[in-house]
Parts: structure tokens; C-alpha cells; sequence
């Protein structure tokens, strides 16, 4: 039986430095360009690395930890600017499906469909879905989420009663900061829940390496104008501890799978 590894991606350093304290055992591998932390977590091996920005500095980064390292499984976390008027700072995502809003090899085949794939979307397997699902419900109860905030970073964002969904993320590399960016989206991709610069290209290599792929996103900001004023703080104070917490609680559950 093949041994279990999971391969852990963040899209900021703040996210896997935060999650750098849950390994057992850690020790360092400088590849590419990249730190490549290894170790166990609740006893099963792991491999983070912080996959720097955009799709192609993640496909690079996700080959390496299926080639190199051996993954199994692969977790990515990060944030992501809210495309769905329902969503707001401290939300958080869980991709059903993942598209590349940037893929468009029109007339030689449909806007969005990745060429010879013939696949427009990557679907997340059910049970991770229901792993990650779970993971972040607990979270999220009211508890366990003002243990892991102060009150008064959750006053400064605005995050009262942080929900989840679990629905459709559009990945490209841009960087939305503008309402017209946001708008042109949903006119394309209406049921995109949240837009990023990675999941995708992501989810494309795990899918054609057969790799078993979880992508969680938290809402940073509504991807318009107003997106670079509180990222930076967001990220330090929020999404790093969200990362870490999820992580945590995955793993819980991996012991009983």
C-alpha cells in the first residue's frame, strides 16, 4: 500500500509559516527557488512550501511536490477576492469546481476549455470535499473562531458570522482591483463564487497526475477598487491563522480515515 503524503501549498508566506508550527520533524529542501518544509503532522508525513504567485509559479511548485516528494494528497490554502455579492471579508471557500477565467484558445475551441483536456472545469473529489467541509465548519462555530481572533481584529474587518460555500472558483493571472474587472467576470463565469491566481492551474496538474486535490480559499476582499487597502493586515492577522486551523482540523480527520 502506498505510503500517505500530503503536500501542503500556501499562496502567501505569512499562511505557511503559520502552518510551519504544526510539523513534527521538520527539515528544509531548497528547491527552485522554493523552501520545501518536511515533517509529519498527527503522524503523517507532509511536505509545505509557500508556491509563490500565479498559475505558472504554482504549476511549477505542485509538480515538484508530485515528482520529487511523492504527494499522495495536496492541500492548497490561500485567499481570494469575492466575485458572489453574498460573500465578505472572512468567508471562506471551498472549490467544488475550478476554472482558468484566462483560458481562451477561441476560434480552435470553446472560451474557458483547457486545449486537448477538453475540460473547462476540475472537479474536487467528493471526499475531500466533505473532509474539508467539516474542517471548516468547526472552525467557523462561534467558539472555536473567537479563540482563535481577538475580538477586536474581528471588529477591525468587519467578520461578525463568517460563513462558508462550497462552489466554483475562476483562477488567472491578473489581480482583480477594479468593480468593471469583477463585473466582466460574473458576465462570463456567473457562478464563480471567488477569483484567484493559482487554484486552477493547480487542481489541472494534480487531475492530470490523478493526485486527489483540496483548494480553500478566504475571502480577503470584494475584488474590486477597494482590494489593496487591508490585504496585507488581513493577511497577518486572519487568513494565516484561518490556514493553520483548517490544516489542524483536516488532520484530525485523516487519522480516522
Amino acid at each position: 500500500m502506498q505510503q500517505k503524503i500530503i503536500g501542503i501549498m500556501g499562496a502567501m508566506p505569512e499562511e505557511t509559516g503559520a502552518v510551519v508550527s504544526l510539523l513534527q520533524d521538520r527539515k528544509e529542501f531548497v528547491k527552485g527557488m522554493r523552501t520545501y518544509h518536511t515533517g509529519n503532522i498527527n503522524g503523517i508525513k507532509t511536505v509545505l512550501v509557500f508556491s509563490r504567485w500565479g498559475k505558472v509559479a504554482a504549476a511549477a511548485t505542485v509538480s515538484t511536490l508530485i515528482h520529487h516528494f511523492n504527494i499522495t494528497e495536496l492541500i492548497f490554502t490561500g485567499v481570494a477576492g469575492a466575485v458572489n455579492n453574498a460573500l465578505h471579508v472572512g468567508d471562506i471557500v471551498i472549490a467544488k469546481r475550478l476554472v482558468q477565467h484566462d483560458m481562451d484558445a477561441r476560434p480552435l475551441m470553446p472560451q474557458f476549455e483547457i486545449p486537448l483536456l477538453k475540460k473547462t472545469y476540475f472537479e474536487t473529489g467528493q471526499a475531500q470535499l466533505l473532509v474539508a467541509t467539516k474542517a471548516v465548519e468547526t472552525l467557523l462555530q462561534s467558539n472555536h473562531l473567537h479563540q482563535l481572533i481577538a475580538a477586536d481584529t474581528l471588529k477591525e474587518f468587519d467578520i461578525v458570522d463568517p460563513v462558508l460555500q462550497v462552489g466554483d472558483i475562476a483562477s488567472g493571472d491578473q489581480f482583480f482591483s477594479s468593480s468593471h474587472q469583477r463585473d466582466e467576470l460574473i458576465k462570463k463565469l456567473p457562478a464563480a463564487c471567488c477569483v484567484e491566481m493559482e487554484g486552477a492551474a493547480v487542481a489541472q496538474v494534480c487531475y492530470e497526475n490523478g493526485i486527489p486535490f483540496t483548494i480553500i480559499r478566504t475571502i480577503s476582499d470584494a475584488a474590486d477598487q477597494h482590494s489593496p487597502l487591508d490585504f496585507p493586515a488581513f493577511i497577518s492577522k486572519v487568513a494565516g491563522k484561518y490556514s493553520s486551523a483548517i490544516i489542524s482540523n483536516i488532520y484530525q480527520q485523516q487519522i480516522a480515515l
